[in-house]
């Protein structure tokens, strides 16, 4: 879970979105998809999603200064229905092509009803709930998913099967915070001693898991063409080694869109009246505390804490960029 900080300083969201654009072209993006990351990745710490928010510029320049990463990429429709779009990230990062993608496919689902993207041949494509949100005003339901090349060895527990597990599914509302559910599938797996102790306690809870990130990676894996044994994959960029789907569509196929909004509002204000789970501060439908913390960072600014901060500091000294505090 992304935890707020106990020590921090707060940065204006335009200040932090401003020098994270400036990292980007320091790094050798395009004008366009530097402002589009640094807006993307600043969402999130607004959100308090700093697992997946301006943090990771730090490892993205890195990776493009390296040769790891394509930091100039043509972004590619390989291949498209009324209903389906394949497109190629040209080795670069995975949010240009599912940005641009999602985009598409919301004009064919709004045409069609559903549409359903597969981007191939990118590294990280961030946070999937960034994809899933597009989709809010349009009335439009959505999953994303994504999958990355594995290394699989017979010496390996199951749990390396399923691996990254990125989900997100979003339903609109009217009033209220839409429902936006944004996660990583294993991501509480991922250390063995707490593998241990959950296969132990609630190991039903534990297999769901691996299941739902082998979801993943065959969906927004195999199907992007990133194969199971890596000897087989052809990359001309080391680190394009990931994949994502985002399927979307109408609510009207089902329903009035009206009048699922208002049972969406209800169903929030229902919910917020629950008895919380214990430690948390309230009970929300999946994005209710992001747009708590939203609405708070706007207004006070992003708190970034120590090692936050001395990422974006040791970065923005290697390509001499100034930060913004």
């Amino acid at each position: 879970m992304n935890i707020p900080p106990e020590t921090y300083i707060r940065v204006a969201a335009a200040d932090l979105q401003d020098f994270c654009a400036r990292l980007g072209r320091a790094a050798g993006l395009a004008e366009s998809r530097a402002d589009l990351l640094a807006g993307l990745l600043t969402a999130n710490d607004l959100r308090g999603v700093v697992s997946h928010g301006t943090r990771q510029l730090a490892t993205y320049a890195r990776l493009f200064r390296d040769g790891q990463l394509n930091p100039r990429p043509e972004v590619e429709t390989v291949k498209q229905t009324p209903t389906s779009l394949l497109v190629d990230g040209d080795g670069g990062l995975g949010y240009f092509p599912a940005y641009d993608g999602t985009l598409q496919i919301i004009d064919k689902a709004e045409e069609s009803g559903v549409a359903v993207l597969v981007t191939r041949n990118h590294g990280h494509f961030g946070a999937a709930g960034l994809y899933s949100r597009l989709t809010l005003s349009h009335d439009l339901l959505c999953f994303v998913t994504s999958g990355h090349q594995l290394h699989l060895d017979s010496s390996d527990p199951v749990y390396a099967a399923a691996g990254g597990s990125p989900m997100s599914f979003s339903a609109p509302t009217a009033e209220e915070p839409p429902l936006v559910l944004d996660f990583g599938a294993m991501h509480d797996l991922y250390t063995e001693s707490t593998r241990e102790l959950l296969a132990d306690v609630a190991p039903g809870l534990v297999h769901r898991s691996i299941g739902m990130g082998m979801v993943c990676q065959s969906w927004g894996g195999l199907l992007a063409g990133v194969p199971i044994d890596p000897a087989r994959a052809v990359r001309q960029w080391p680190g394009a080694n990931q994949g994502s789907m985002v399927i979307a569509m109408r609510i009207d196929l089902f329903t009035d869109p009206a009048a699922f909004k208002a049972e969406m509002d209800e169903y929030a204000r229902t919910v917020r009246a629950l008895t919380p789970v214990p430690g948390s501060s309230g009970s929300y439908l999946p994005g209710g505390i992001e747009a708590t913390k939203e609405a708070a960072y706007r207004a006070d600014g992003i708190p970034i804490g120590d090692e936050h901060r001395q990422l974006l500091q040791g970065v923005a000294a290697e390509f001499g960029v100034a930060v913004p505090w």
